[in-house]
């Protein structure tokens, strides 16, 4: 939308729902036919609501169009006119050609012409996009590729034809047409040339390409998913509930209609002395009166359906998301980021969450892998500060007291080489010194691994040097695995400076030796390894293989094999990712045999983000399903799988890839589901593939959500964008209907982050995208615990109350009006004044339960983050059920029942109350219900309070205090813009009699009681955890009960605030001594901004 329909289209938005729409209509009635209210009292509620939810929702949606801004408003260069013109991104349009210099990112889908290389090729990395970091190669077309000059390419004459605009990453079918001397020169494009919007430049200067698709049409683009308006599960209660009040409503407002009728069939009292009828209303029609005296009787009990409730539920959702924001525990100071909050409407979803479906690169890793260890030919080395250690030192010995690998010039020293080594002959020594030349050499040999064109003499001519090769090389690889060793290597000093007409070169302490590469055996999923072979310097052919460790030992047939495989299956238990090397000599190459004559292993570690494990492990706790959905390979998806913790090495791994068949994945998901069924006790994970997915999807839909929901851990690995949205899309219609959120980093992640109920977005390393798309946005994904199990549980326990404790005093607020006519012949007579009708719900109520939404808290927020299992009494909104909703809805009904007959049998039967004999009239009578009720619907906020702080007596006794002196004030002057003042000195009078004063102490205290009392029972009887973990937290060192007592020694009330405090769990942090235990955690610096209220250590 613009600005310009922001209004219309806003108001469409907020009139859906069920309250305003109503409101609407009785504002309407009051406007058209003569009603007991003034239309004001609903007209000014409406508007100030609709006002505030629109200031707020085009606020949010100002702060998004900032962000779209930054993103379309990237400077590019065309070619224009023989020259370079700096433009917007928005602006490119189809067949414009773009400059793109190194580590740009494309704003448009380009078809490749020309790059600084004579070939035409370049090097991108698409890691927003399908998650991969490897580096891929795209070539031009020979014809365009020597037009490297805006010159020569302005006097390009060529048509691209190509298909249409379609959402497949992988998918491009084309031509191009060139027109070179009156010839038309005809070349196919395919996806090797297309370069993706959102992808970036890598290891090349600058690149010239053709737009052919942009804005919405790029494959990025049509990956993304439509964004709804998403609405919580508390909203969709709130909805039901108000459908229950309006009929609630519409009953009360029949049965007075029909009940006045009745009673006006007699005569003398259809048309009394006092009240003769005018000649209009004796000639109307019947019909006409009923349904205008049942209108009237509708807007007399409107106020049953709440309207401030929207409203204070907007104010607490845009206030309450600040506190994301300012939780130092949020905050990342490496990347100076904190949380942002970019849709506020979700914040107690996030303490729903049943299903997470996260991305793995950049999500749950750090988009980079670590060398640390390796195993030679059945020796186990680690690298320890910047050394070679081999294994049993500690990490202190790497210092140079004990025998370490430095580099290969430290081998060559026989003195660094001692017993620990298990070689004590010279000729030991020396075959050692070969083994680890050979192994270095094989490192830097056996990959596909690019190199910038930096200087790179005077690298490698000392010992060991950590991060001395990141800082001056820079290598571009197709895995991070590649790149890790490769560094590695370097650091030990033999290092890959580059290739060159198929000859590589390795620069061996200082001396440059060249190998030529006679072949390359490239990675794949069914040999699971690759192979090179080159020749060495001394003439000596050699192949190098690395793989997987299932696909190389069972090949090898010498070395050291019983030491490796011991190896393999020790760094299995520290799960790392694993890589083996092996060598050989090949004296004749055949196509069938190999042999091997070394074996040696290399571990290494897909680095996890900080506390990943842990996060994982306590969402699992917490009762939530973890899914991991990547474009990543099924080897490394299922290797960071078991390294952080999602697949466990005990669980039973049960594999849906590489089918291509429907009856072949039918047959396969059948005999899942009998593996599950015959085994209950074994835990199960699920691996699949975006093939097989697209195939279970299409026709077996049920039969694969049967396997995946008795699954502990799913995997989806090779996922298209799309997919990763359709899986979340099928979760979320289940018939459980369980509440998803989704993790992201890239653009890749945008469709399921929109697509879950929750998005929240990784600002990493790939762009903003994600974040940009999100509800919620966060560093660093172990952030989501204290965002779900602390965040998430104080925003759902607070709104769930908010939204109860509105129902409930609006019924104590309307029923006694109902009640009130069955003793003024349903004249429609208002019990209340019309100012107190306007003012019960924004001034007098509100602040209280307002200041609670924001900050209570009913247990501490350490205790919610180091017990996730407490996230498990508020999951499946159960604050929110039925039951707890009739609960509140009796409680009002009951305690409106006490205030109406309670104030009645007071003053109902023309008993003087005051000094002079006067009697109350029927103003003083609906004063005295008001009164009643104002306190009681106070300080039954006040027992729901856990957590105390000077805001909450403020709000909370400040708002009895106000209704009091604003009485005195309104009814003890004569305003001269009031018309008529009922309330004229009424408010006076019934503070002058003793009497009443009894009278209302005495029904705050009946309705109350039995509210307390059922507290008691429940948490003596039927405690549930978190209710346990309040009493745990302080056992028995409380020394007070906020709402009634508070001595710092020994006092009269002391033993009864202990009792009660018990009961209820509360007592307030500045008067608590806790009695901590060995294993609870304790943060002597709490920099929660959730913690308002200090703690001192000294009292632990």
């Amino acid at each position: 939308y613009t600005v310009w329909n922001f209004v219309p289209k806003n108001l469409f938005e907020q009139f859906r729902r069920v309250a305003n729409f109503y409101f609407l209509i009785i504002f309407l009635v009051q406007l058209m036919i003569d009603t007991p209210t003034s239309p004001i009292t609903s007209g000014l509620p409406l508007f100030f609501v609709i006002t505030v939810t629109a200031i707020k929702q085009g606020y949010e949606d100002w702060l998004r169009h900032n962000s779209d801004n930054e993103v379309n408003g990237a400077p590019v260069y065309v070619v224009r006119s023989g020259g370079l013109v700096k433009t917007r991104s928005k602006n490119i349009r189809v067949g414009d050609i773009v400059r793109i210099a190194k580590d740009e990112i494309f704003p448009a889908d380009l078809v490749l012409l020309s790059s600084d290389r004579l070939d035409g090729s370049c090097h991108v990395t698409t890691a927003s996009l399908d998650g991969e970091t490897n580096l891929k190669t795209h070539v031009s077309v020979p014809e365009t590729a020597v037009l490297q000059t805006v010159a020569n390419l302005d006097s390009l004459i060529a048509v691209i034809e190509c298909q249409q605009p379609e959402a497949d990453l992988y998918r491009f079918m084309g031509r191009m047409i060139i027109t070179q001397q009156m010839e038309e020169i005809v070349r196919p494009l395919g996806p090797e040339s297309l370069l993706l919007r959102g992808a970036r430049l890598k290891n090349t200067k600058e690149i010239f390409g053709v737009a052919v698709y942009t804005g919405m049409e790029t494959k990025m683009a049509l990956n993304y998913k439509s964004k709804s308006q998403k609405r919580s599960a508390v909203e969709k209660s709130m909805n039901t509930f108000l459908i229950i009040y309006l009929i609630i409503l519409i009953s009360e407002a029949i049965i007075s209609t029909i009940l006045k009728y009745t009673w006006q069939a007699e005569e003398k009292w259809d048309e009394p002395w006092y009240n003769q009828k005018t000649e209009h209303q004796r000639n109307s029609s019947k019909i006409l009166r009923f349904i205008s005296d049942f209108l009237a009787f509708l807007v007399l009990y409107n106020f049953i359906i709440p309207i401030s409730l929207y409203v204070t539920v907007e104010m607490q959702k845009f206030l309450g998301s600040f506190f994301i924001g300012w939780d130092l525990d949020l905050y990342h100071e490496e990347s100076d980021q904190k949380a942002q909050v970019n849709t506020s409407d979700l914040n107690e979803e996030l303490g729903q969450v049943e299903y997470v479906f996260t991305d793995k690169t950049g999500t749950l890793t750090e988009n980079e892998m670590q060398f640390r260890e390796c195993s030679i030919n059945g020796l186990k080395y680690q690298e320890i500060n910047g050394k070679l250690v081999p294994e049993g030192p500690s990490p202190d010995s790497a210092e140079g007291n004990d025998p370490y690998l430095g580099s290969l010039s430290h081998l060559s020293s026989s003195a660094h080489l001692t017993a620990t080594s298990l070689r004590t002959s010279p000729e030991s020594e020396t075959e050692l010194i070969k083994e680890h030349d050979l192994f270095f050499k094989a490192v830097s040999l056996c990959h596909t691994v690019q190199i910038s064109n930096v200087q790179t003499d005077g690298i490698g001519d000392g010992p060991w040097q950590p991060n001395l090769a990141p800082t001056q090389l820079e290598y571009y690889a197709s895995s991070p695995d590649e790149k890790a060793l490769v560094e590695a290597a370097a650091r030990a000093g033999i290092i890959f400076i580059g290739i060159s007409e198929e000859t590589m070169e390795v620069k061996v302490l200082g001396r440059v030796e060249r190998y030529k590469l006679l072949h390359i055996l490239e990675f794949d999923s069914d040999r699971r390894r690759m192979s090179v072979i080159v020749q060495a310097p001394s003439g000596e052919k050699l192949l190098f293989a690395k793989g997987a460790e299932s696909s190389i030992l069972p090949k090898c047939i010498g070395g050291e094999i019983a030491k490796t495989r011991i190896h393999v299956d020790e760094f299995a238990l520290v799960k790392t990712s694993l890589c083996l090397y092996e060598r050989s000599r090949v004296r004749q190459l055949h196509r069938d045999k190999t042999i091997v004559l070394t074996t040696n292993f290399v571990p290494f570690i897909f680095r996890l983000q900080d506390k990943v494990r842990e996060t994982i492990e306590a969402l699992r706790m917490a009762g939530i399903k973890v899914w991991v959905l990547t474009g990543d390979k099924h080897e490394t998806a299922v290797s960071v799988s078991l390294s952080c913790g999602h697949f466990h090495r005990t669980m039973n791994i049960l594999e849906l890839i590489n089918q291509k068949s429907d009856s072949g994945c039918a047959e396969q998901l059948r005999q899942l589901a009998r593996r599950i069924t015959e085994d209950h006790v074994i835990q199960h994970g699920l691996v699949v593939d975006g093939t097989s997915l697209s195939l279970a999807l299409r026709e077996h839909e049920k039969l694969f959500m049967e396997v995946c929901r008795n699954c502990s851990a799913v995997l989806c690995c090779r996922m298209a964008p799309l997919q990763k949205a359709k899986v979340i899309r099928l979760i979320k219609i289940s018939p459980e209907k369980p509440i998803t959120l989704a993790v992201g980093d890239g653009a890749n992640d945008v469709s399921m982050i929109q697509e879950a109920h929750v998005g929240i977005g990784i600002m990493g390393k790939e762009g903003r995208q994600a974040a940009r798309n999100s509800d919620y946005a966060v560093a660093r994904f172990k952030f989501l615990s204290k965002l779900l199990f602390v965040h998430g549980h104080f925003y759902y326990i607070r709104i769930a109350t908010l939204v109860q404790y509105f129902f409930y005093k609006n019924v104590c607020f309307i029923t006694p009006q109902f009640l009130y006519q069955f003793y003024c012949l349903f004249s429609q007579q208002t019990l209340y004044d019309s100012v107190y009708l306007t003012l019960y719900n924004i001034c007098f109520t509100s602040l209280p339960v307002l200041i609670y939404s924001l900050l209570e808290q009913h247990i501490d927020p350490h205790v919610l983050q180091s017990k996730p299992t407490l996230y498990r009494d508020i999951s499946k909104n159960r604050l929110l059920s039925m039951k707890a909703f009739l609960y509140w809805t009796v409680l009002g009904f009951s305690h409106a029942f006490i205030f109406f007959f309670g104030s009645y049998f007071l003053i109902g039967k023309d008993t003087s109350l005051l000094g002079n004999g006067q009697m109350f009239g029927n103003w003083t009578f609906g004063t005295l219900v008001f009164t009643v009720m104002v306190i009681t619907v106070t300080v039954k906020m006040a027992l729901e309070t856990h957590f105390w702080t000077w805001i909450n007596h403020l709000v909370t006794w400040g708002s009895i205090i106000f209704y009091f002196i604003f009485s005195l004030f309104y009814g003890g002057i004569l305003w001269p813009f009031l018309g008529s003042q009922n309330m004229y000195s009424v408010f006076i009078q019934l503070l002058s009699s003793g009497s009443a004063w009894f009278a209302i102490l005495l029904m705050v205290v009946s309705c109350l009681f039995v509210d307390v009392v059922k507290k008691v029972f429940d948490r003596q009887l039927h405690p549930t955890s978190t209710q346990k973990a309040q009493l745990a937290e302080a056992p028995s060192g409380v020394k007070c009960l906020d709402s009634i007592c508070c001595f710092p020694g020994e006092t009269p009330c002391a033993s009864v605030g202990r009792v009660l405090d018990r009961v209820i769990g509360r007592c307030s942090p500045n008067h608590i001594s806790r009695l901590w235990s060995a294993s609870d955690p304790f943060y002597t610096n709490d920099r929660s901004i959730l913690t308002l209220s200090p703690m001192d250590s000294s009292t632990c």
